[in-house]
């Protein structure tokens, strides 16, 4: 095998492509919508100090003040004061009982700003912080000292900051726009992943239903492209040794029954009814094997396409054909039921095991129940039952309990052969136990696709 081309072209639609660029675009649209989030809502989220009009509001008050008489001036304060902002006069700095802080207390930031407002360049101000208060002490708030023109002070204190959010909620509003990104980054991805391998599911269980299912359209990215030009070959590869099975059975039967016939007109000159009759009677059973067999194998029913029909209807025609013969057949069960698959194979699986049921036990009776995911039949009789070791054995081609392959006492034993198979080519299983009090049940169980 020749290594591949340095310069042959690679697929750029694959798996690890997609990951990788799902990862990449789940980091950059998280940065884009942070950024976002920075340049549309920065103001409205953390606004600087100067922007909420906090500015404004203190140097009108302390001009107020500063114009006022020192009788005055304790009123104005108490006046401009609410319950988020408080405004006290003080005539000595010690009045305030602000933190000692090893920094300067001087508020620097906007600190120009303030004086210009105020019109006294030289005006000292000073800032203090909630941290700048002594641990488990209480009183810790934000406080503004400006010194007023006669060298008294205004100190405007605040609880708590009101002009924007805190970290933590700032954190959180990060942690939900990753969340966000990655959610509407990975949904993207995924619908491109997840279509075509729902469509390869789909048409693989069509393929199980159907043998004839036409071919799954080859999209998605390279390694899936793959797998479904794969699962075409094989089905392709399948629907032609089931083709080239039937005219092989086909040509089968035609030259097993010429043989037979021959025997069957030879015994016509034997002079002894006794072997004449043990050669006929063997000749009808091998005659009554090769049909069998052939049915089996060939089935024409397996070729028939899947399709909606009412499985609870097909039950009651089933019941009622062999009331037509004299036989009560108990149903339990919905009156109505949907469901998609092959109804003729279907209903020769089930007119097989109830048969059986008739046959080797008394009673017979038929329940369906329908599940959210799936369609539950069973077939039940009060007989001897199959022995445990027995049960899976008795659906091997030819297996039967009883010594005897005449067809009168039940026939060739494909019957439970052939309504295995008809199940599991709709997906579903069919077993065989015992019942409490004697008695067997068939229970089969069958797909809801969707």
């Amino acid at each position: 095998m020749k290594p591949p081309r340095s310069g042959a072209k690679r697929p750029r639609d694959t798996l690890a492509r997609w990951i990788a660029l799902t990862t990449l675009g789940a980091m950059l649209t998280l940065l884009a919508l942070n950024a976002l989030f920075s340049q549309l809502a920065d103001a409205w989220a953390r606004p600087p100090l100067m922007e909420t009009g906090l500015f404004e509001k203190i140097s009108a008050i302390s001009r107020i003040i500063d114009s006022a008489t020192p009788e005055q001036r304790p009123a104005i304060a108490r006046a401009a004061s609410d319950q988020a902002f408080n405004t006290q006069w003080l005539q000595h700095h010690d009045d305030a009982r602000v933190p000692v802080i090893d920094d300067d207390p001087q508020y620097n930031d906007g600190a120009a700003r303030l004086r210009q407002q105020l019109g006294r360049p030289d005006a000292r101000i000073e800032g203090y912080e909630p941290s700048d208060w002594p641990a488990g002490e209480p009183g810790g708030r934000y406080a503004a000292l400006i010194e007023l023109s006669d060298h008294s002070w205004v100190m405007f204190s605040m609880p708590a900051r009101n002009w924007g959010l805190e970290d933590w909620e700032r954190n959180l509003i990060i942690l939900a726009l990753i969340l966000l990104s990655t959610f509407i980054v990975a949904l993207v991805a995924t619908r491109h992943l997840a279509a075509p391998l729902e469509r390869f599911a789909e048409g693989a269980r069509r393929f199980g239903v159907d043998h004839r299912a036409p071919p799954i359209p080859v999209i998605g990215p390279y390694e899936i492209r793959q797998a479904i030009l794969a699962f075409n070959a094989m089905q392709a590869q399948l629907r032609h040794f089931i083709e080239d099975r039937t005219q092989m059975l086909a040509a089968i039967s035609h030259d097993l029954r010429a043989p037979l016939t021959r025997m069957r007109l030879r015994g016509e000159f034997i002079d002894d009814a006794e072997q004449q009759s043990r050669l006929f009677r063997d000749v009808d059973e091998m005659q009554a094997m090769v049909n069998s067999a052939l049915e089996f194998f060939r089935d024409d029913a397996r070729l028939e396409h899947a399709t909606a029909f009412d499985l609870a209807e097909l039950l009651h025609t089933v019941v009622d054909d062999f009331k037509d013969a004299g036989i009560e057949v108990a149903f339990e069960g919905a009156q109505r039921f949907v469901y998609v698959g092959r109804p003729i194979g279907i209903k020769r699986a089930l007119v097989n095991l109830i048969d059986n049921a008739i046959k080797y036990g008394s009673e017979p009776a038929v329940q369906l129940k329908a599940w959210t995911d799936h369609v539950e039949i069973r077939i039940l009789d009060r007989g001897p039952g199959i022995a445990l070791e027995y049960q899976e054995r008795v659906f091997a081609p030819f297996f039967r309990l009883e010594g005897s392959r005449n067809k009168n006492t039940g026939g060739v034993g494909l019957g439970l052969s052939a309504a295995r198979a008809t199940v599991l080519e709709h997906g579903g299983t069919l077993s065989l136990n015992n019942r409490h009090g004697g008695g067997l049940e068939a229970k089969v169980l069958l797909p809801l696709n969707g």
